[in-house]
């Protein structure tokens, strides 16, 4: 997920990029803390290989990851700190899937000379992380160029979590009644749901205990759905208004709106309606007449078949945000 600051720059000298987009901005950059980024990443290392190793222990004992569980295990690692080193599977697959997302906006910004920041990681004692953001810092000039940065993200990140679920999955195993043995309940993405259907045929997806690989895999799924909700700066809402810059305000508040009665289900998208309706349907004007090129609005359909294919209507039960 990206930040963006249009607050004015200093008038920038011009040159092309390569990408059909003349006069581009060529901005000064920002200097970067690296100290900064270095060290929330560190953290979420750590939080998110305390996450695994708890899932880790979990799996092999044949239970579900249950939150509860996994925030007592901190005292225990607190005291024997080598406990970290089996949440590895699941933490560098997380991490490489935000890592993925991240850089995949950074690298677009770069190519059409955005001004952007390297990714600030989030780290969480509950999935180990809240996830990652770029703060771009500069205005964005042509559709094209908002099109490809908020793109990039979610495709990128996608491209990595599709193999990390294929791949934990084939380590998961059928335990039946697993369903039944944890408070809360992770809901099954259209994505998951296909491979289990190829990898373990006629078994019941209720009964699937998740590899800590896949459970990876399951939180960059719901990262890349929530991202790409067709809302203010959201990446979906970058690509729609990269794509209906009029329409924008009106499909981001009728999305919203649409969240708030489908917290019958999952009491997180009436939260999350409500916030975004109040605070997230603006998007910053593009004055940008050129429509996308064909290859974008391909680009545009593949997005909104990744969005159907991470989305589930009750990610958690019990209420979990």
């Amino acid at each position: 997920m990206s930040s963006q600051d249009f607050s004015p720059a200093p008038y920038p000298l011009y040159a092309e990029n390569g990408a059909g987009d003349s006069y581009v901005p060529l901005l000064h950059r920002t200097r970067e803390r690296y100290w900064l980024y270095s060290l929330l990443f560190a953290i979420t290392l750590v939080t998110t290989c305390a996450v695994g190793a708890s899932m880790q222990l979990d799996f092999e004992r044949n239970l579900p990851f249950d939150i509860g569980r996994s925030l007592g295990l901190w005292s225990v690692i607190w005291a024997h700190p080598v406990l970290l080193l089996r949440g590895l599977p699941f933490s560098l697959t997380l991490l490489t899937i935000l890592l993925s997302h991240e850089f995949g906006h950074y690298l677009a910004a770069e190519f059409h000379r955005v001004d952007a920041s390297l990714p600030y990681f989030l780290p969480s004692p509950f999935l180990g992380t809240f996830g990652a953001f770029i703060r771009v810092r500069s205005p964005i000039y042509t559709r094209r160029a908002l099109f490809d940065i908020g793109i990039a993200g979610p495709l990128a990140g996608f491209v990595c979590l599709l193999p990390a679920l294929a791949a934990g999955l084939a380590f998961s195993k059928m335990v039946p009644g697993v369903a039944h043995q944890s408070d809360i309940h992770f809901g099954v993405p259209g994505l998951e749901w296909l491979l289990v259907r190829v990898l373990f045929p006629g078994s019941p997806v209720a009964d699937l205990c998740l590899h800590p690989v896949a459970r990876a895999a399951w939180i960059g799924m719901f990262a890349t759905a929530m991202n790409l909700l067709p809302v203010g700066q959201l990446d979906g809402g970058h690509i729609v208004y990269s794509f209906f810059p009029r329409g924008h305000k009106w499909i981001g508040r009728i999305v919203c709106l649409m969240m708030i009665p489908a917290g019958y289900f999952w009491k997180g998208w009436a939260f999350w309606g409500l916030i975004l309706l109040w605070l997230g349907r603006r998007h910053p004007a593009i004055e940008d007449p050129r429509p996308l090129d064909g290859g974008r609005r391909t680009l545009g359909w593949i997005a909104l078949l990744v969005f159907a294919l991470c989305l589930t209507l009750v990610p958690f039960t019990d209420g979990g945000f």
